[in-house]
């Protein structure tokens, strides 16, 4: 075979333009469901701050079976905040944990999202006591 005939030869394949037809068509598609998913990635979201107060909800137990009172102390509870996903490219935690109130036999824990999750300007954050009442304070 003869070397210009080998590059007369065609093949069947998609052209760009079919292929940028295509990529336009998914991308209006995904444009169309996201604003449906937001709830659900925000609700999905949601569990880190809700296991993370249960296990702050522990550690706080723990301490006062130990020394009859709660404490605000993060470090005394052997609680380690991981970094944030706002902190920069190696953080991956979306909610930061605190203690707002401590008493001698009340205590609160806050989760506040780093992070608005559907773009409406709302971060999310939840609550936990010491009866374990775990409640969303702000919505997202």
């Amino acid at each position: 075979m003869k070397k210009g005939k080998l590059f007369e030869k065609r093949l069947k394949a998609y052209t760009l333009t079919e292929i940028l037809i295509v990529l336009v068509i998914i991308g209006i598609l995904v444009l169309l469901a996201l604003p449906n998913l937001m709830p659900l990635i925000t609700k999905a979201k949601s569990t880190e701050a809700k296991l993370q107060l249960e296990h702050m909800h522990t550690l706080e137990k723990n301490f006062f079976f130990e020394k009859s009172k709660y404490t605000t102390d993060l470090n005394e509870l052997g609680f380690i905040q991981e970094k944030l996903s706002s902190d920069g490219k190696d953080g991956r935690a979306n909610y930061r944990i605190e203690i707002v109130q401590a008493s001698s036999n009340t205590f609160v824990a806050r989760a506040t999202a780093v992070a608005d999750f559907n773009g409406n300007g709302t971060f999310n954050v939840w609550e936990i006591d010491q009866d374990k009442n775990l409640k969303e304070i702000t919505p997202d």
